[in-house]
This record gives structure tokens, sequence and C-alpha cells, in this order.
């Protein structure tokens, strides 16, 4: 046998071309294991827990507690209504580190299922991100007990880009969990890595401080103003969603009576346009982090 032959590499368990539509098919044909998954990853998380689920929406509290503290009494960032701006972009980003986290882990995790049963990999990080998505319907109902609380709904054209912002968190969320998923198996590191660039991605993106900060800031690198740097980090966008949707006022009236800047003063239509850009880049994205996912769940089985 010649060496060139002997250095083929033969995958077993999956074809070695990722066919859209026919994946697809295949996806929505295994629905039953995409659900039963969903519940073991929330049964497993809140598995003796005494208050079980209930910890989805302390979490969100603790975090306000904390931020508040440091931000609104010992800083004094002067926003009105802080926890309903805090939240608001809170929401965004608890769903998108929460099921990065579990996706990351979600083919090891699963290693005594994925050697012994064939069905399309790509339901394991699928199933960590509806289980975030369960945790996202209980924090959601922290967030509008507080805008009750506060009186602070603002009905309008703003609420139109809530399902704008949605469709983006979820798309890109998918985005990075095929690819985490992936790396994991043979890279065990990439969960460790993960947790740091969550971290640093987490303050890299106004959620506790506001975004008009950002905005107003004339500072430049490489010639480029800060606010456009920004714009390029996808959960920025989309937590600024969040918050024109819900928080909506651009500039609230401060205790001292004065105007206090909290959003960029972009219209809807503005930020409509801008969350549309970062659908159609996510959904290319997401189509070349399936390609990895799918090119390298054939050895799946072998590496674990």
């Amino acid at each position: 046998m010649s060496s060139a032959t002997a250095d083929i590499h033969i995958q077993t368990s999956e074809p070695p071309r990722l066919r859209v539509a026919r994946r697809v098919r295949e996806l929505i044909g295994a629905r039953p294991i995409l659900w039963n998954l969903v519940r073991k990853e929330v049964k497993v998380k809140y598995k003796s827990s005494v208050l079980g689920a209930t910890w989805a929406m302390l979490n969100p509290i603790l975090y306000l507690a904390v931020f508040t503290l440091v931000f609104g009494v010992i800083l004094h960032n002067g926003i009105p209504d802080y926890p309903i701006y805090l939240l608001s972009g809170l929401l965004a980003w608890q769903t998108f580190s929460t099921a990065q986290s579990m996706a990351a882990r979600s083919v090891v995790d699963n290693a005594n299922l994925v050697t012994k049963v064939y069905f399309p990999r790509e339901i394991l990080p699928l199933a960590s991100i509806g289980a975030a998505m369960v945790d996202f319907g209980f924090q959601a109902i922290v967030l509008v007990l507080f805008m009750a609380g506060f009186r602070a709904f603002h009905f309008g054209t703003n609420l139109l880009l809530l399902p704008l912002a949605m469709v983006d968190l979820v798309v890109f969320i998918g985005v990075l969990a095929m690819l985490v998923a992936s790396l994991n198996v043979r890279y065990r590191d990439t969960q460790h890595l993960l947790n740091i660039l969550l971290l640093l991605w987490f303050w890299a993106t106004p959620i506790v401080y506001p975004s008009a900060t950002v905005y107003s800031n004339t500072k430049t690198i490489l010639g480029i103003r800060l606010w456009y740097w920004f714009l390029l980090n996808p959960m920025h966008d989309i937590a600024l969603g969040f918050q024109r949707a819900l928080y909506a006022v651009v500039s609230p009236i401060g205790a001292n009576g004065a105007p206090k800047p909290v959003l960029p003063p972009v219209s809807v239509g503005w930020l409509a346009g801008l969350l549309g850009v970062v659908l159609a880049a996510s959904l290319v994205l997401l189509w070349l982090t399936w390609r990895t996912f799918f090119s390298l769940s054939g050895d799946f089985a072998e590496e674990l």
C-alpha cells in the first residue's frame, strides 16, 4: 500500500460534505431527540436544587444588586431606571453566555450517547441553546416585573426591534455554539478559553454602563472612532437592540432634572438596519461554522 493511500482518512459516521437542505430535513425528523435532550439539560442543571428553576430568576437579580451597588451607589452613574437598562441588556447577554458554556460541553458530556447511537450531532449544541432559552423565559419574567414596578413600559415603534434582536441573538448563538462544541471535542482547552473570552466580551459590551458613553467618546483606534469598533461586536448591536426596544428612552430625565444620555441618539430605523446587517453576517458565519462542525462530527465517536 502506498503512503498516499495509507494517509487517506475516512469518516464513517457522516457523509463527506454538508448538504444543508438534506441536513435540515434530518434535524426536523430528529425533533423528539432534541426535545428530550433539552428537557434533560434543564433537569440536570437544577437536579437536587431546592429552588429549582427559580435560580434562573435569581441570577439576574443578584447581578442587578451588585452592579446597582457599584455603578449606582458608589460610582453614581445616574442612569434613571437603571434596573430596566441593566436587565434589558443582561437578558440578551446571559442567554448568549449560558448557551455557549453549555454548548462547549454538549458533545463531551454526551459521550455515551455519541459513541452508541447515530443521530445528527448538531442536536447537541441545539439542545444547549434550547435549555438556555428556557432560562431566557424565566429571566424575561424578572424584567417584566421590574418594568411593571417602575412603570417603565414604552409602547411604540421601539418594540419592533425586539423580534429582530431576538432572531439575531438566536442565530449568533448558533454561530459560536457550533464552533465551540466541535473544537472542544478535540481541544479540551476550548471551554476554559471560552470562559476567559466571555468575561472580556462582557465588559466590551455596554450593558452595565451606558452605551451613549461609547457613542460620544471621541477617541480613535487606528484612526477609527471607538464607536465604530464597538459596532463590530455583534453582542453590542444585539444588546443595543434589546435596550432600545425595552428601555426605549434615549435621554431620560435624571435626578437633577436634566436629560441624561443613556442610549446612542440613533433612530429605530437605523438600528433596525444595523440588526439586519448583523443577521445577514451571522447567517453567513453560521453556514461556515456549521460546515466546520459537520466536518469534525464524523470523528466525534473516535475522539471521545
